[in-house]
């Protein structure tokens, strides 16, 4: 399809006198290579381009700096050079101008082969599948391989079509005869031709590079994608100057935990990276961009390609199968992407093994469950209270896979935390988000009897934070832990800690004191027996800079004073995160902000971190594609993976920042399950469970796959929202080896052991763990 050609022109009369159009140079040209994307220039002397003019320059050394200039202005495909002052005019393809022979000394710079834009008025076609513009460009060829041929079609619109619904398709070839379209990659070259051929590419929004990719590994290996001949439109988080290179570039967007796309500018050596909530578009410029790709998956695990959702899951609920578990539904509120309206909340049910996703409407409650408390039982039901309906309960069973309506609390609550006892009741505390500010004490909900029971002894006052908007905020998310004989231990996020007791009307104790700050909408996790990981917050629900510091408390017995230990800080202070403890101990850090701001992505955190409990250790682990701040959730999975979705879910007529709405999630996987050199680590099996459903204090047995050696640790079953996930915790066991069957006896204390839904995970001597087998304890 190939022939060198030469720009196209009509032959006129000019005013000027009778002066013929030229189509090429009457006399010997000289050649200019481009040094943005190699494209080739044409200098040809004695001619002139009539026509508007782009931009003038003057002052000029000579005829290549007027084709640098035409090179690094997108828009050009022509430029005059005038050597009587050094003068450059910049034209383009757009002004009808025409090229023509000139006794003035005039030069045309023009290009030839290895075009990097179109050297004609280009036609163009909106893509109908991520909304990219393409382009038309007579009288041009792309040389490369060819991705996929077809033949028969109507117009160049059918050939635009084929290569906007193939990623890997940058540009195409449109041939007439025939309706032959032929797809190319980046690496194509683009030239001109006499064949009466049409290149389609693809040009401003860009949905793909439109010119030859490559890729390039920072030190810590992760992969970054650098684009020639494209911009990125938005604000910028920060700028630097001096740099060498687009590498350079990528790694000073490697080091900021914020950065997933940058714009590097030769000229200067400035690098500005992109603040990802701008939401900025990619063009066609003469700047080169970089963009993430991924980690290295051996030392900052592996995130998923984005899993869409029909609504935005601001809380979330790990479904309980026996033995095999794969499920999660998530909810937002009345509708999909709003909150406020209440009687009913929709739902959405995905199954991780499958990818199936569907969406359901529950109504029959009459309950809006936006910003809910959120507790298992220890049949595997989960109970629902509160929210926008702030004093309905709602109760889901995974065996029907339906929902009924619960008592109503004794009080109305919302942005309230409940957590599961060690006798199967439910203690709820706080919530003046809904149904009134103040004064919201403990209650607890009995399974058995169906019944809501206040105790006034069990009183808020003692868990309020400082919050400067009072106790609308000051009572909400507290960090709450079922304990032994019934009781409760409030970890946070009020400065002040404190044991919970739930019979005779409830009472309250002061069990210690974390440190000198309120960290409300921090972290918090228990990742052993009685060990306890809080991190992150801010001392005010809106609007403050949120910190790095995070602690462990350790407890034993209730009524005893608690021990507080700070540990390393975070590597990103962080608000709105979400925290969730892995099979091998370590703590997993999403998301959040470095200043608070509900309903927006500004100050988001993409880069999650890894604590080590053994090291005191954190480590910055692989970014996130969208930034998870508030309502957002994370939880993890049977397959020793981490669930992380959600963010925005803006209320009902707000004005909340547009783009922080992300109805989507993903699914890191840790570093545990990938060898040295990425690929994919041999995962232990477990081939069965003696039982599914266990006594707390009972032995069971787990066949594994083979004879080797393994420990072994069992998690509860997660259910998140606004930061809290008080079902989850994490309890290490031993195990008796015969052949491959190993007894494994439970704690002997349902206060360490809560009923209900618990994953049995077996992990190689390597630290690789098994898909986990479901067990159900109970008392």
């Amino acid at each position: 399809m190939s022939a060198r050609g030469f720009l196209k022109a009509v032959a006129i009369v000019l005013n000027l006198g009778v002066v013929l159009a030229i189509n090429q140079c009457p006399t010997s040209e000289t050649y200019y290579t481009g040094p943005l994307n190699g494209a080739k220039w044409g200098i040809c002397q004695n001619t002139d381009v009539t026509g508007n003019i782009l931009a003038q320059f003057s002052g000029l050394r000579n005829v290549g700096d007027c084709a640098w200039r035409c090179d690094n202005d997108i828009r050009c495909t022509q430029a005059v050079w005038v050597p009587g002052g050094g003068n450059c005019y910049l034209k383009d393809a757009s002004t009808n101008g025409n090229w023509v022979a000139s006794n003035g000394g005039y030069s045309v710079i023009h290009q030839v082969d290895n075009l990097d834009r179109c050297p004609a008025t280009a036609g163009n076609y909106p893509g109908p599948k991520n909304g990219a513009n393409w382009s038309i460009c007579q009288g041009t060829d792309a040389n490369g391989n060819i991705l996929a041929q077809f033949s028969g079609l109507g117009n160049v619109g059918d050939c635009a079509w084929r290569c906007d619904y193939d990623d890997r398709c940058t540009r195409a070839v449109w041939v007439p005869g025939g309706g032959k379209c032929y797809l190319k990659d980046g690496s194509a070259t683009w030239t001109s031709t006499t064949g009466g051929y049409s290149v389609v590419h693809v040009s401003s929004p860009l949905d793909r590079c439109p010119n030859k990719e490559t890729t390039y590994k920072t030190a810590d290996g992760a992969t970054w994608a650098i684009c020639p001949g494209s911009d990125v439109t938005g604000n910028n988080l920060a700028q630097y100057g001096g740099l060498s290179s687009a590498q350079d570039c990528a790694s000073r967007c490697n080091d900021n935990g914020k950065c997933l796309r940058a714009v590097f500018v030769a000229n200067g050596g400035n690098c500005y990276l992109k603040d990802h909530a701008a939401h900025g578009t990619w063009t066609n410029a003469p700047y080169t961009t970089v963009r993430y790709i991924s980690a290295n998956p051996a030392t900052q695990g592996q995130w998923s390609a984005l899993v869409p959702l029909p609504v935005i899951p601001a809380a979330l609920y790990a479904v309980p199968a026996y033995p095999d578990s794969a499920r999660l539904l998530f909810f937002s509120s009345a509708s999909p992407t709003i909150f406020g309206g209440g009687g009913q909340t929709i739902y959405a049910d995905y199954n991780y093994r499958t990818g199936e996703v569907s969406q359901r409407t529950v109504s029959n409650t009459q309950h809006d469950m936006f910003c809910p408390g959120m507790s298992q039982l220890g049949d595997g039901r989960i109970v629902v209270t509160g929210g926008d309906n702030a004093e309905i309960t709602s109760i889901y069973d995974p065996a029907t896979n339906g929902w009924t309506r619960g008592p109503n609390m004794k009080i109305s609550r919302g942005y309230q935390s409940q957590t599961t006892l060690s006798n199967g009741r439910i203690f709820t505390i706080g919530g003046s988000w809904s149904g009134g500010n103040g004064r919201k004490n403990g209650e607890v909900y009995d399974p058995s009897t169906n019944v809501w029971t206040l105790l006034e002894g069990a009183s808020v006052s003692n868990m309020l934070t400082a919050d400067k908007s009072g106790s609308y905020r000051a009572d909400n998310h507290a960090w709450l832990y079922g304990w032994k004989n019934g009781s409760v231990f409030q970890a946070g996020p009020s400065v002040k800690q404190n044991w919970y007791t739930t019979t005779n009307g409830g009472s309250v104790q002061q069990a210690g004191t974390r440190n000198s700050e309120d960290q409300m909408c921090g972290i918090s996790v228990m990742f052993d027996n009685g060990k306890i990981l809080s991190a992150g917050g801010s001392p005010n629900y809106d609007d403050n800079d949120s910190t790095t510091a995070a602690y462990v408390t350790t407890i034993s017995n209730v009524s005893q004073a608690v021990k507080n230990d700070q540990v390393s800080n975070m590597n990103y202070p962080r608000i709105f995160a979400n925290g969730v403890v892995l099979p091998d101990g370590t703590v997993h850090v999403t998301g959040g902000q470095t200043h608070g701001k509900g309903f927006a992505d500004d100050n988001g955190v993409l880069s999650s971190e890894l604590f080590n409990p053994k090291s005191n250790s954190w480590t910055i682990m692989a970014r996130e594609s969208v930034a998870r701040n508030y309502h957002s959730a994370s939880v993890l999975l049977a397959d020793a993976r981490v669930w992380s979705g959600g963010g925005g879910l803006c209320y009902n007529g707000g004005d909340c920042r547009p783009g922080s709405d992300h109805p989507n999630g993903q699914i890191w996987s840790p570093p545990y399950l990938f060898n040295s050199d990425g690929s994919a680590a041999t995962r232990p099996v477990i081939s069965s469970v003696s039982s599914t459903v266990l006594r707390v204090g009972s032995s069971f047995t787990v066949q594994m796959g083979d004879r080797d050696d393994y420990t072994f640790s069992l998690i509860r079953l997660g259910s998140a929202t606004h930061s809290v996930n008080t079902d989850q915790r994490r309890i290490s066991v031993s195990g008796t080896k015969n052949a491959n069957f190993w007894s494994i006896t439970l704690p002997n204390d349902s206060g360490v052991m809560i009923p209900g839904s618990w994953y049995v995970f077996a992990m190689s001597g390597n630290g690789v763990p098994s898909w986990a087998k479901t067990v159900r304890v109970t008392n």
